[in-house]
């Protein structure tokens, strides 16, 4: 099989108010850092939480819709693929794996955020009819997740 693939979904929320860089040409890119976290009962029987951050990057549309509509602690559901990039600090070589989203829905409630709207939007187009998409579903409370299905 000659093809691969690059694609990473995730849902989590913010964990500062999105960085926002504009540039010459009027483009912008906004960085956020997203938390996902697990939850099970490890084998002692005690609650255990795991939380890794992201680094999301946002480009163009993306960016501005970012840094007018999304705060610290809100819920996204970002798509997009995996980049690394390296760089040199003081002769050392250094890396960074980031994110670069292409879709974005907004997951926090409308009445919970100043008037948001929970709708999708792409690079390509500026929103997505809200019937062709799964992820405008409620994604599963933690406590549904069957308990009995560790690996473990």
């Amino acid at each position: 099989m000659a093809a691969t693939l690059n694609k990473v979904m995730l849902i989590g929320n913010l964990g500062a108010d999105p960085e926002v860089r504009r540039f010459e040409d009027g483009n912008a890119l906004a960085r956020i850092s997203l938390a996902t976290s697990e939850t099970y009962t490890n084998r002692e029987g005690q609650k255990v939480t795991q939380t890794e951050w992201h680094v999301v990057v946002f480009r163009r549309g993306l960016a501005d819709i970012v840094e007018r509509y999304v705060k610290k602690g809100d819920k996204l559901y970002v798509e997009g693929k995996i980049k690394t990039r390296k760089w040199e600090e003081n002769g050392q070589p250094r890396y960074t794996t980031e994110v670069y989203a292409d879709n974005m829905t907004m997951l926090t409630p409308k009445g919970a955020s100043e008037e948001r709207q929970a709708e999708n939007y792409t690079q390509s187009t500026p929103a997505k009819d809200k019937s062709d998409t799964f992820a405008n579903e409620p994604a599963p409370a933690p406590e549904e997740v069957d308990k009995d299905d560790l690996p473990f």
